[in-house]
């Protein structure tokens, strides 16, 4: 039990060595490997998430090196609840790229598979800024063989977009973190906040330039406005099961914000207190306002979803930037619901684009395809929930977050935009559904059946059900859900108990000489 904390980092990584060792063992042997794996992370944040429940914060010091001098794990109920969400993702698009064959396009997919993993764990569960770098770059690194996975034209050019804007803000990064250690002589998040809190005057305008670079760092990762024109393209001409992974990658920038800007920058942080949340709030409101309509203007269904996974970026931003207790636990409630129905959209996007043959998934006129009720149906389970109408998830979520807002001085603004970004989703999302089942062709039969689509895989769409079921879970046990993001808020909100845990865990040969005595 003493090193669980660090498990969910080092089972990626472990099992991302062992599958470059059996390279010679056949597709059959990584994948099961890789699969066990996935099922191992799923256990591991279920056990996670039980630790959590008790309230304690679970310091690890890597090399025993204590506190701010040392690497160290952080496991709170927050951490917890991203590596469980990360898991189940995992699963969904592991289990579509082995029914699909996708995962047989290139040599070293379940390899780059498992260190995205590592990286996200690592991001999620570090407490130190340099260390969230570098857990940053490993699941980029991951992130651009897994983007380039199958090649082609719009892919090398999408991936290309998208690795110069992660390089510039990795830059970005550098100088965010340079500036605060040699403001502050420590990376150690804790160590930080501490640091802020006793500062002197003379230094807080250079602490708040560097705290808003690294928000703009953390707004690259998370797609914010203006930094979110790599994001869907990017994720429209991807594989649909690392397109699916990806609907995590956002939620790791919203992470990065609540992490550090929320506790370097918390009630102790004195006239830098929250500073940043105007900032996450107003952006989030315009980067909402254009997903919209970037929703309405996407000519294919995998871009449409790529611009409803901005939408939700921007909806939880807008959580974040309300900065109350309750607005953080209906922020953490709708993060569970957007990166599940997200990753499960974009793996019935590619259902579709099989299904239609040499129409893809473009928004025309085509003959009817096949097991079109079926895919309907869930075409439309998705569309209710990713618009956020009840009575699923995505609805309940919306509501929470505008009720912490209502004592908010930006709540007109807010619930007027909320609103209006809805109602041209759903507008839209009808709109695509007409376009895709029921606006057929007989005319087209004839073209159809020189070049018809595939038959609906029905191994692969039991990983967009299972994904899907995530929306009426999280409404069936609303109150035991809710219950634990209200007191990850509160957790969240108490910067001071995060910072003593921190800075007062002991070595292990201290704690065994306490224990002795």
């Amino acid at each position: 039990m003493m090193h669980l904390t660090a498990w969910p980092v080092l089972l990626p990584l472990i099992t991302g060595f062992i599958l470059i060792l059996a390279q010679t063992g056949g597709i059959r042997l990584r994948r099961a490997i890789s699969f066990l794996a996935v099922i191992g992370l799923i256990l591991l944040g279920c056990t996670l998430v039980s630790v959590s429940l008790t309230g304690q914060y679970q310091v690890y010091l890597l090399g025993n090196w204590t506190a701010p001098f040392g690497i160290v794990l952080v496991l709170d109920r927050l951490s917890a609840l991203m590596v469980l969400i990360t898991a189940l993702l995992a699963l969904g698009a592991l289990w579509y790229a082995i029914a699909t064959n996708t995962d047989k396009k290139g040599a070293h997919f379940h390899v780059l598979f498992q260190l995205q993993l590592f990286g996200l764990n690592g991001a999620f569960l570090t407490g130190d800024v340099f260390n969230l770098f570098v857990f940053f770059e490993v699941l980029l690194l991951a992130s651009y063989g897994l983007l380039l996975h199958g090649s082609g034209r719009l892919r090398t050019k999408a991936g290309l977009h998208y690795v110069v804007i992660n390089l510039i803000g990795s830059t970005l990064f550098l100088f965010a973190v340079g500036a605060l250690y040699g403001v502050l002589g420590t990376l150690n998040i804790a160590d930080m906040a501490a640091k802020i809190a006793v500062a002197p005057a003379d230094d807080l305008g250079l602490i708040a330039a560097a705290g808003l670079l690294l928000l703009v760092v953390f707004g690259v990762k998370a797609a914010m406005f203006p930094l979110y024109l790599w994001m869907p393209r990017a994720y429209a001409n991807t594989s649909a099961p690392v397109a699916a992974l990806f609907a995590i990658m956002t939620k790791v920038g919203i992470y990065a914000i609540i992490r550090v800007h929320g506790t370097i920058f918390g009630s102790e942080a004195g006239e830098l207190a929250q500073y940043y949340a105007p900032w996450v709030l107003g952006l989030g409101l315009i980067t909402l306002l254009l997903a919209a309509l970037g929703v309405m203007a996407a000519r294919g269904l995998r871009e449409q979803v790529a611009y409803l996974v901005l939408a939700s970026v921007a909806t939880l931003l807008i959580g974040v930037g309300l900065m109350t207790p309750a607005a953080l636990s209906a922020t953490l409630y709708y993060m569970v619901h957007s990166t599940l129905i997200a990753g499960a959209m974009f793996l019935l996007a590619d259902v579709v684009l099989r299904a239609r043959g040499i129409y893809e998934d473009r928004f025309e006129v085509a003959s009817s395809m096949p097991n079109a009720i079926v895919i309907g149906s869930a075409f439309m389970f998705g569309a209710i929930a990713m618009t956020g109408m009840p009575p699923l998830s995505g609805f309940f979520g919306k509501v929470l977050i505008l009720s912490a807002a209502l004592d908010h001085p930006w709540f007109a603004g807010a619930i007027f935009i909320v609103l209006s970004a809805g109602f041209i989703t759903i507008l839209t999302m009808a709109r695509s559904g007409s376009f895709l089942f029921y606006r057929t062709s007989p005319e087209k039969a004839e073209l159809a059946a020189a070049a018809s689509g595939e038959p609906l895989n029905r191994l692969a769409f039991v990983a967009v059900i299972a994904l899907f079921f995530a929306a009426p879970v999280l409404v069936l046990f609303a109150q035991p859900i809710t219950e634990f993001t209200e007191s990850a808020g509160k957790q969240l909100f108490n910067s001071s108990a995060y910072i003593e845990a921190v800075l007062s865990t002991p070595a292990v040969t201290e704690m065994t000489e306490i224990t002795e005595r």
